[in-house]
């Protein structure tokens, strides 16, 4: 694998992936306090499952972004039958529920390697590495908390999330910003094609990745893992 001067990741089922028990927690959260049509615990997670599936779709789709809240208020909307009366919800203390739960129920790193991986990119000296992620029902501020705890951010020299610049892959303008936000002191000239980005999703990853003439790898969802970046 030849030498780049930037490294950029996907975060989702490339670096880190979701603890099932936070799925079931939150499931049996929603059915317990936003069910009054008496949903059963597998409706409510099939819910939550199409919810992020559409989403994901519209914002590949749209390259801009549904927030997490709004995603919570669809969510809550379907369960009971499509009502849109949200009057008594503060959506905001909802959020914040679902952080605490998630804090308590912690993602985890995608495999062993990851982490080595990370650090060796980053402490050759000769590249720079950043996350480029979309994001869904977990927002960019509490992925932020996740790589911290995970002690994933200290290989990072920046991150970028979807909905905290109302932007998504693959949309060629997200991936414009990661090349803007490259430190022009660390390299200063840098070319696209010198930028490899990492993810897992063929369509957001490697097809946003390469419309701006970005190389990608496409790893996890193949027979490749990321170790394969050291090769």
């Amino acid at each position: 694998m030849p030498n780049f001067k930037h490294y950029s990741f996907d975060l989702w089922l490339t670096l880190i992936r979701s603890n099932p028990a936070f799925k079931i927690e939150r499931a049996k959260y929603f059915h317990a306090n936003y069910n009054s049509f008496g949903k059963s615990l597998e409706e409510v997670t099939a819910m939550f499952r199409n919810v992020d599936l559409m989403v994901n779709s519209i914002n590949e789709k749209s390259g801009l972004n549904i927030d997490a809240e709004e995603m919570y208020l669809m969510v809550i909307s379907i369960i009971n039958n499509y009502s849109t009366d949200f009057s008594a919800l503060d959506v905001n203390e909802l959020y914040l529920s679902m952080e605490t739960l998630l804090l308590e129920n912690m993602p985890v790193i995608y495999c062993s390697e990851s982490l080595g991986v990370l650090h060796q990119l980053k402490e050759s000296g000769n590249s720079t590495v950043s996350l480029l992620s979309n994001t869904g029902f977990i927002k960019g501020i509490t992925l932020r908390k996740i790589l911290q705890e995970l002690k994933i951010d200290q290989a990072l020299d920046f991150q970028l999330y979807s909905d905290e610049v109302r932007m998504s892959k693959p949309s060629p303008k997200f991936f414009q910003l990661m090349l803007d936000t490259i430190d022009k002191k660390k390299h200063l000239s840098i070319d696209p094609h010198e930028v490899l980005h990492i993810g897992d999703n063929p369509i957001a990853d490697c097809m946003g990745a390469e419309s701006l003439g970005i190389k990608s790898l496409l790893i996890n969802s193949n027979h490749l893992k990321i170790h394969h970046l050291l090769l």
